[in-house]
């Protein structure tokens, strides 16, 4: 019996090709929004905290995405960072699900600083399946498809200790890692974060970074740009489409606590070795912000 036309475009591309494709259109489509917006007059807001920033064009990505994607794919569902800000609630159950971060690095956003990116990320049966994330000022477009490997503007990405040439990292002296600092600017959390560098750089690391987009950070890390990241606070529309570019480009990405990624949990440890990602867990004090399925 010949395949049918379904079957060829199942084996040609995947089962969610379709979707992949469309996170791509919408990716570039928002980033031209974002683009043109970086440079005009803003109307900013805040959310959990004084430097937890949402403007006009947050919204407006958002509504844009998901507008387009509930009309192509009504049975399927979302979670969304404006959406969820607004009391929808985050819950990743089996069926297809969108998780959407329509302006990572708002607070760069309004400052007009161009490290700033869309990130649409795509689960089915609570499992990963693509990401993708446009870094709009440098039009440089990162994809990862489960089992299809990752690449930015159709160039394969490998982590680092994976090119030809680089041996890879086993401890973290020399390594290069970045961070977000979080929206919450307590005593407490302060101290507790400014103590994790602090462990990190007393390893002998060759710094530790902090560029205001966690997708980009991400993203640089799966391009071998550098060697571990971890965070506290970070949501799972910050994390879900990158994970599935690292993981593509052959990184690991896990919880703080050196066991498996929980995307709900609000923490992770990310590098290009398992070997560094256990250091790094093992090197940091957790900072405790909840779990997005329960707010």
């Amino acid at each position: 019996m010949k395949p049918s036309g379904e079957d060829r475009a199942a084996r040609a591309g995947g089962p969610w090709e379709e979707c992949f494709e469309a996170a791509v259109q919408l990716a570039l489509r928002a980033g031209q929004i974002i683009r043109k917006a970086l440079s005009e007059e803003k109307r900013v807001s805040t959310k959990t905290s004084a430097v937890d920033l949402v403007t006009e064009t947050d919204q407006a990505v958002e509504a844009l995405i998901l507008s387009e994607l509930q009309e192509r794919f009504p049975s399927h569902r979302f979670i969304a960072e404006e959406a969820a800000a607004a009391g929808a609630k985050c819950v990743l159950t089996p069926s297809p699900t969108w998780i959407v971060d329509p302006i990572d690095g708002t607070c760069n956003f309004v400052h007009r600083f161009p490290t700033v990116a869309v990130s649409i990320g795509f689960a089915v049966n609570q499992e990963l399946e693509f990401g993708v994330i446009y870094h709009c000022t440098e039009e440089r477009l990162y994809t990862g498809q489960r089992g299809r490997g990752a690449f930015c503007n159709g160039q394969q990405l490998q982590v680092s200790g994976r090119q030809v040439g680089h041996a890879p990292f086993t401890d973290l002296s020399k390594a290069l890692v970045l961070t977000e600092i979080g929206p919450r600017r307590d005593p407490a959390t302060l101290k507790l974060f400014l103590s994790n560098m602090e462990r990190l750089l007393r390893t002998g690391a060759h710094g530790v970074r902090v560029i205001g987009s966690s997708t980009l950070a991400l993203c640089h890390l799966a391009s071998g740009a550098a060697d571990a990241y971890y965070q506290f606070g970070l949501h799972c529309w910050d994390l879900a489409a990158a994970t599935v570019i690292i993981r593509e480009a052959g990184g690991i990405v896990m919880d703080t606590s050196g066991g498996p990624l929980d995307l709900m949990a609000c923490r992770v440890v990310a590098a290009g070795t398992r070997e560094m990602a256990t250091l790094v867990a093992q090197a940091l004090q957790t900072i405790n912000y909840g779990r997005d399925d329960e707010r």
